[in-house]
Parts: structure tokens; C-alpha cells; sequence
């Protein structure tokens, strides 16, 4: 039986890819790949050769999803099928971030459906308003007065992904219908993850839909000012008219009402009188209600009784869309690989990511010279030398066993059980991701082991990472603590 022509072979492949890989991953890496050549070799077995827009790409293909294709491409061809990718300058309609590309990546469907949320185009980012050039991302000047939004924070300027889907979905439900659902919201992660951007979304879509209705953001440092101004002045009663007659109260950092007794008894009372009347809160911490300290349990504990939601630190592709998407708003282009070379040595949040990204683009402005990967590493220098400083293979596996109670020296050892191979594989992937090894030198740092053994485990553990989400978390832990 013949193998089918190369066009047809790669189209199935990519049918079958599509369907086992969430979208955004199979948008960023698989889509842009231009049609296999199908050709046989000198051994006469079928090799697929595919062009890949540049060396980075190439290199996390080759370790994160070469093996997958080769499996797909053989079980559809009906015999072994080797796959071999070289660089080759993609078209400009398969740039990773093309406009078209983030048009339907960035931004939100209508609150009105936010259950269609994960797939809905949006319109371009270039026409959505531009956050001001001295804010954040999660951040900013331009506040109104009364209700202290930032009106630049909406759902069309967050970039979507993974690590916040959740949370994300969740406030669009509460924009879309407030005091009906997940009453209160509770949304907890780092600092720079975009906690406040999605309060303010909420706030911003909910006056854009009802433009009488009363809202308020606030940090919670500015209720404790409140509290403490009316203690002061025995008016209680103004206090009482500014919070309880809210239609959606939000919340940054209620962690900053620990130890502070007055404050809690007078958010208490809020918060009951506002759910007594449907009104909406949502509330931002670093930890989930239960890790709160020197907070009152009838707090935290209502806290809780709405919906807790996680934000977690941006997977990669995310952070190449923020990178793409900001610096189109700063007016500048960005290469592909230039956004993956950042976003792949800054990991940490959303701020640290914008830092790196003005670092860039202020280097290449003062210095005339254009936006490439050399540049980059130029800008980032301070940067990267502190992450290869503190980041080492040996930490790695030190911090690793530690984390599953096994030895160090079981790193470099040729025992077998999962109770010790799973640990190395993921110090394996960890020193892939977190270090400039090659492949040979990780290998040789465990024990001498081949540089496929190295390739086996990260391919396996970011396979894994996927779709597994208590390892994906193990893995934001080891990752945080690495980088202190």
C-alpha cells in the first residue's frame, strides 16, 4: 500500500494533534511547521522532513513533541516514519504572533457567554486600549477617581492561557451575571501574576454593561486608612455608607488585614451586608484563605465558601503572548525567537516579564541597533548571570531529593525503582529548562548516563507536565524555590 502524498500525511497528523493537545500549545508549536516532505532514505524507510522558523523552536519540537509526530505520522503511513526538522524562514502568515495569530489568542468573548470563553476570536490587539506606558501589566496610573479602576485593565488586554483560565472563566461569569455565582471570588497567587488586571476586568466590564452600577476597588491597606480615619472620628455610619451599599466590592492583598482586629470586625460587617443584598466581592490574596495568618476563622472561613481559584505562574507560550502582545503596544516588533529566547529565561511572573521586555526595547532604542537574541542577551545580562549563579545542575539535584526524600547520590546512581527514577527524570527536565547544559553535559552530570536518557526524561516529564496537575504544581514549586 502506498504512503499517502506528504501534504495529505501531515494534514491527518495534524488533525490527530490538534485533538490530544490544547489549543493553544498545538496555535504556537505544531500549526506554524510547514508541510512534511515525505522522501525515503538510502535504507529505503519514509522520512518526513519538516521546516521549523528557527533553532529554538527546532530544539523544544525535538524534545517535546518529535517523538509524538514520528508515532502519529508511522501509524498513518502504515510503516516507520523517521521525522527530521531543520530551520527554514516561516511565511509571514505562520509567525508564531502575527497579528491574525493573536487575534485569536488575546482577549475575551462577551461576558454574556462566558462559558464559550476558551476558543472565541476576539477583535485585534492593536484596536483594544493600550495600557499606559508607565504601568504594569497588572497595573497602572490612569484610575478613575470614584471607582479607582484601571480602565486599561480589561479582559480583551489579559493574554489567556493555562495558568489562569480558571480564574479567568470565573470572572467572566461574575461580570457577566455579579452576585448570581462564585460569591465571593477568591483569587490567590504570586506577586506580577495578574490578580488585580482580572479584578479591574471585572469591575471595567461590569460599568461598560451597567454604567450606574457602584463599584469600588481598593487594596486593603486603603480599607485599614478607612477603618482607622473613622475610629478616629467615631463616624462609623460613613464608613458603613461608603462599603455596604456597593453593587461589586474588589479587594487586593487581604492578607494585609492580619493582626489587625478593628479592621477585621468592620470588613466582616461589609461583607455580610453585602451579600445580604446580592452585591458581588471579589478578593485577592498570596495564599488560599486557609494559609492566612492572625486572620479570624469567621473570616477566613466565609472567604472560602464562594470560589477559590489559583493563579499560577504563565506557561511559555503564554509568556511569549504577553511578550508579543506588550511590545506591539510599546510600538516595537519583536522577532519570535527573540520573544521565546525571553520568555524562556524569565519565568517567574508577569512583572519580572515586563521588566525584561522595557530592558530590551530601551537597549535597542538607545543603542540603534535592531531587536535580535544577541541584543537580548546583552540587555539581560545582570539577569542571566544571577539565574546561572544560582541555578546549577548540583542545586538542582540537591533541591529535587530533598523535595521527594531521597539521597543525592541516587542521582547519579544506576538504581532503577520509580521511587528514585522519577525524581531523576524530573531533575533532568528541571536542568534542561533552568541551565544552558547541552544534553551530553546533564547526562554526564548524572552518573554519565546518554545524552537520549537526558532527552527521554524531558520529553516524558513535559509530556506529563501537560496534562498532569499535581506534577505540573510539584514542578512550579521546585521552580520557585530554585529561583528563591
Amino acid at each position: 500500500m502506498p504512503a499517502p502524498a506528504a501534504p495529505s500525511l501531515w494534514q491527518q497528523g495534524c488533525e490527530r494533534l490538534a485533538a490530544e493537545m490544547p489549543e493553544q500549545q498545538f496555535n504556537t508549536w505544531i500549526r506554524p511547521l510547514d508541510a512534511a516532505e515525505l522522501s525515503a532514505g538510502d535504507d529505503g524507510a519514509l522520512r518526513a522532513r519538516l521546516g521549523v522558523p528557527n533553532r529554538f523552536k527546532l530544539d523544544w519540537i525535538r524534545a517535546q513533541y518529535a517523538g509524538r509526530i514520528e508515532s502519529i505520522l508511522s501509524e498513518l503511513a502504515g510503516e516507520p516514519v523517521r521525522l527530521e526538522l531543520s530551520v527554514q524562514a516561516a511565511a509571514p502568515r505562520q509567525a508564531l504572533m502575527s497579528r491574525a495569530a493573536l487575534a485569536g489568542q488575546v482577549g475575551s468573548p462577551s461576558p454574556s457567554n462566558p462559558a464559550s470563553a476558551p476558543n472565541q476570536p476576539v477583535a485585534n490587539p492593536a484596536q483594544a486600549p493600550a495600557a499606559p506606558s508607565t504601568g504594569t501589566w497588572s497595573g497602572g496610573t490612569a484610575v478613575a477617581a470614584s471607582n479607582r479602576l484601571n480602565p486599561a485593565l480589561t479582559f480583551d488586554t489579559l493574554v489567556p492561557g493555562r495558568a489562569n483560565q480558571m480564574a479567568r472563566t470565573a470572572a467572566l461569569h461574575v461580570a457577566g451575571a455579579p452576585g448570581a455565582m462564585y460569591n465571593p471570588l477568591f483569587i490567590y497567587g504570586g506577586v506580577g501574576l495578574g490578580k488585580t488586571h482580572l479584578m479591574n476586568a471585572v469591575g471595567n466590564q461590569l460599568i461598560k454593561d451597567k454604567p450606574d452600577a457602584r463599584v469600588l476597588y481598593l487594596h486593603a491597606e486603603q480599607f485599614i486608612t478607612d477603618v482607622v480615619k473613622n475610629y478616629q472620628r467615631k463616624t462609623f455610619d460613613e464608613l458603613k455608607a461608603k462599603y455596604h451599599s456597593l453593587d461589586l466590592l474588589l479587594i487586593d492583598d487581604v492578607q494585609f488585614f492580619a493582626g489587625k482586629e478593628r479592621t477585621q470586625e468592620e470588613f466582616f460587617n461589609a461583607f455580610e451586608a453585602l451579600l445580604s443584598r446580592r452585591a458581588h466581592i471579589i478578593m485577592t490574596s498570596d495564599t488560599y484563605p486557609k494559609g492566612l495568618v492572625d486572620i479570624d476563622e469567621r473570616l477566613t472561613s466565609r472567604f472560602d465558601s464562594g470560589l477559590t481559584v489559583a493563579i499560577e505562574p504563565p506557561e511559555l507560550e503564554m509568556r511569549v503572548a504577553i511578550l508579543m502582545r506588550k511590545s506591539e503596544q510599546e510600538g516595537a516588533s519583536m522577532p519570535e525567537d527573540v520573544a521565546f529566547f525571553v520568555a524562556k529565561n524569565v519565568r517567574a511572573n508577569v512583572r519580572e516579564l515586563e521588566g525584561a521586555l522595557r530592558k530590551v526595547l530601551a537597549y535597542s532604542r538607545f543603542s540603534g541597533k535592531d531587536i535580535n537574541i544577541q541584543l537580548a542577551r546583552e540587555a539581560l545580562k545582570d539577569l542571566l548571570s544571577i539565574q546561572n549563579r544560582q541555578i546549577g545542575v548540583e542545586n538542582i539535584q540537591k533541591t529535587v531529593a530533598d523535595f521527594y526524600k531521597i539521597k543525592v547520590a541516587d542521582m547519579y546512581s544506576k538504581k532503577r525503582p520509580a521511587s528514585i527514577a522519577r525524581p531523576r527524570q524530573i531533575a533532568m527536565y528541571l536542568a534542561k529548562e533552568l541551565t544552558q547544559k547541552s544534553l551530553p553535559e546533564i547526562g554526564d552530570l548524572f552518573g554519565g548516563r546518554d545524552h537520549t536518557t537526558v532527552l527521554h526524561a524531558v520529553r516524558k516529564i513535559g509530556g506529563e507536565r501537560q496534562k498532569d496537575t499535581e506534577l505540573n504544581q510539584q514542578l512550579h514549586v521546585l521552580e520557585q524555590t530554585l529561583k528563591g
